[in-house]
């Protein structure tokens, strides 16, 4: 396992927090159970002093070397009695030191001849009168002397009350306590270490089925990193937060796939547009460069020619100014699309326009359908222009005597129809997906002949999605087109 994988950090800082928590457990437990054990310990003392008759205790530190009669009034009391040697409580323990102190603070040692214990250790007198005032409460205390080392003590007091006769103080050495206690902590060390091991074993596999997420992300991002975007990450692993990870990357690379398909487009579109534009551009150079070579050789001498080599190179330099004029507006509208919407009515800009549209018609019938109180947000030029592309193509599709074109203004739903029909020739089904497209030409022969290069409609839908608007066509071959612009109403 890496030391610097997401597993290892994950196994090795859970098993830090473990440990550290176990310690911290280790620490209050020896504490708690330190103060638990001297505490019992001394209970089990003050409870055996408490067993001994207060005039035991008297009668044997008063008396320490003579022998009480095993007929007198001590006997069954608890006294061990020796000739010659001083007696004791047969209970206690061998290690085990006593003292008496009496109502003035005179203080006796009561040696134990069954140990070498040394001797007892010898408090303040004023610990003696605050044990002697503090009744039937444990009184302990852990004292340490150069001697005996670390002593656990108890101050019993013995007499009836409001009759204290003195103080049993009885001593032990900690020395066995502090073994248990240090028995109870290895056994605990070992249990935690145990258990440290034990979920260390037990947590790797478990960590590694929760990382399982993980891992297929980390799979699928290196097969994406490859160059396959259309991957996708699983959204349903039964972990929340993996989930939405999953469901957001998902959605980035969506994202990424339609913006590297966008500009695969618009590269292919720029080709052509490059390719298109070039082809346009070079068939009026390439006349007018023609003529001009005419003339060099001498057709400038001769008046009839001159005359129509110059009308010709005239329309193709028309031809090309028209042509760099949409080019330059289309990169305009691409690039910083400006329209000026202001609040109007539609008919107004039509009925401005009539004669020129008339004019433009030539013997072909023009009608004119306006509902009244149209009102929408537009700009006036770019209307214009839409108009004027729109009507143009009507006229160049439609027969010169017997077309009829109509223009109608109408309220659809929330918008406001513009409708441009014909009766012309109509457009093919095939061609109908690509009409909007630049340089985009359903009939070469006759877009050629008339001067266009495709870049009428392109413009004009370009400027109705500036109004946000909508432009459609419905075209039957043989019967005529029908364009029809939506623009939203007010």
């Amino acid at each position: 396992m890496k030391t610097n994988s997401l597993r290892f950090q994950l196994l090795s800082r859970s098993l830090l927090l473990m440990a550290v928590l176990l310690l911290i457990i280790g620490l209050f437990q020896f504490v708690l159970m330190r103060e638990f054990i001297y505490q019992t310990k001394a209970l089990s003392l003050q409870s055996q002093v408490q067993a001994v008759p207060a005039d035991a205790w008297n009668q044997l530190a008063s008396d320490r070397l003579d022998s009480i009669p095993d007929n007198g009034p001590d006997k069954g009391m608890g006294l061990n009695p020796r000739n010659g040697h001083n007696r004791f409580p047969f209970f206690f323990l061998p290690d085990t030191t006593f003292a008496f102190i009496d109502g003035e603070g005179n203080f006796s040692e009561l040696s134990n001849s069954q140990a070498n214990v040394g001797t007892p250790p010898k408090l303040a007198e004023q610990d003696y009168q605050e044990a002697l005032s503090s009744g039937s409460r444990l009184n302990y205390k852990i004292v340490n002397q150069n001697e005996g080392g670390e002593q656990l003590l108890v101050l019993q007091p013995i007499g009836a009350k409001g009759h204290l006769e003195g103080l049993i103080q009885v001593s032990v050495s900690t020395e066995p306590l502090k073994d248990m206690l240090i028995r109870q902590l290895l056994i605990f060390l070992s249990l935690s270490l145990l258990a440290l091991i034990g979920g260390m074993l037990a947590f790797i596999p478990v960590l590694r089925k929760t990382l399982v997420p993980l891992s297929k992300i980390v799979d699928t991002v290196e097969q994406i990193d490859v160059g396959n975007l259309a991957e996708r990450l699983p959204v349903e692993q039964g972990q929340m937060e993996v989930d939405r990870l999953a469901v957001s990357f998902n959605g980035m690379l969506e994202r990424l796939e339609l913006s590297f398909e966008a500009e695969k487009e618009a590269k292919e579109q720029m080709r052509r547009f490059v390719a298109d534009a070039s082809h346009e551009l070079r068939t009026p150079l390439t006349s007018i460069h023609g003529f001009l070579e005419v003339l060099l050789r001498g057709a400038m001498d001769q008046p009839d020619k001159l005359h129509k080599a110059l009308k010709s190179m005239y329309t193709e330099s028309e031809r090309m100014k028209k042509l760099v004029q949409d080019l330059l507006l289309l990169v305009r509208l691409d690039r910083t699309p400006m329209v000026q919407l202001t609040e109007g009515e539609l008919d107004g800009i039509i009925k401005e326009m009539a004669p020129q549209l008339r004019m433009l018609a030539g013997n072909r019938k023009v009608s004119m359908r306006f509902s009244s109180d149209l009102r929408c947000r537009f700009d006036a030029d770019k209307i214009k222009q839409v108009l004027l592309n729109l009507f143009h193509n009507a006229v160049q599709y439609t027969d010169p005597e017997k077309g009829h074109i109509e223009l109608s203004l109408d309220r659809v739903a929330d918008c406001v129809e513009l409708t441009v029909r014909d009766n012309g020739s109509g457009i093919p089904d095939e061609h109908l997906p690509y009409l909007f497209d630049r340089f985009y030409r359903s009939d070469p022969s006759r877009t050629r002949k008339h001067g266009g290069a495709g870049l009428g409609l392109a413009i004009t839908k370009s400027i109705v999605d500036l109004h946000g608007g909508t432009i459609r066509v419905i075209s039957v071959k043989g019967e005529g087109s029908t364009f029809s612009i939506d623009l939203p109403a007010i």
